[in-house]
């Protein structure tokens, strides 16, 4: 059954690829429609143009070519989702719209259209601009504590592959994004005094052990550290 789906998903984009339209883009259609569109909150939709002819980058793909159907009207095989541009009446914003298969006079405001210069947090974070990354963080946790981007395991897990690299820095702040998003987590805590103690900085290493060991108290090498600082301390 799935096998028949497959194939008949297969034989709908062949055919749709050979619908594809030649359209002459006017200069004001296209200065109107490119650029990044939010795709959600952590993920964005490129819209280009090269020799009058529309590109998308999404996902790692840097040069996806769509179906043309008509100058405002197109198909992306990728997403298996038909688009057009639409604008807002009231806030006048612009967005990329999903054509509804049932009803395509429905107008919808799926994926808005965002600043050249806008970041999404893991853009952030890859630019280490920490600061910018936590706050955008804090806000998506803000409007849904359960998001999938906000993991701790795949902060610690970053956080790590930086110490890995001896970047400890950037580990810090890592880690330190990790402890402001999971503040009741010892591991965030355990973590971040690793990367403190591996960057030489016994004091904050200290700080941020007895802090793990707060939360848990069973926590055996924050015990070992906080003991043998408290012997050599003055």
């Amino acid at each position: 059954m799935k096998t028949k789906a497959l194939l008949i998903s297969l034989l709908f984009v062949m055919f749709m690829s050979g619908c594809s339209k030649r359209i002459a883009y006017s200069s004001e259609f296209i200065e109107k429609t490119s650029g990044k569109y939010l795709y959600n909150q952590d993920d964005i939709i490129e819209i280009f143009y090269e020799d009058n002819s529309l590109f998308l980058k999404w996902r790692g793909a840097e040069k996806i070519k769509p179906v043309i159907l008509a100058e405002n009207e197109f198909f992306v095989p990728d997403m298996y989702k038909k688009f057009h541009f639409v604008q807002h009446p009231e806030t006048k914003k612009r967005y990329l719209s999903i054509i509804n298969k049932d009803d395509t006079s429905k107008v919808t405001y799926d994926y808005l259209k965002v600043e050249s210069d806008f970041k999404t947090p893991s853009m952030h974070l890859k630019d280490n601009e920490y600061d910018d990354a936590l706050a955008a963080y804090l806000a998506i946790q803000r409007n849904d504590s359960t998001s999938a981007l906000i993991v701790e395991s795949d902060f610690n897990r970053l956080g790590y592959e930086l110490i890995r690299k001896k970047e400890y820095k950037n580990a810090i702040s890592v880690f330190q994004i990790n402890a402001a998003l999971h503040p009741e987590s010892e591991n965030v805590y355990d973590s971040l005094a690793n990367a403190y103690l591996k960057s030489g900085d016994s004091l904050n290493a200290f700080t941020n052990y007895t802090k793990a060991l707060e939360r848990n108290t069973g926590n055996s090498r924050a015990k070992k550290y906080i003991k043998a600082y408290n012997k050599t301390s003055p």
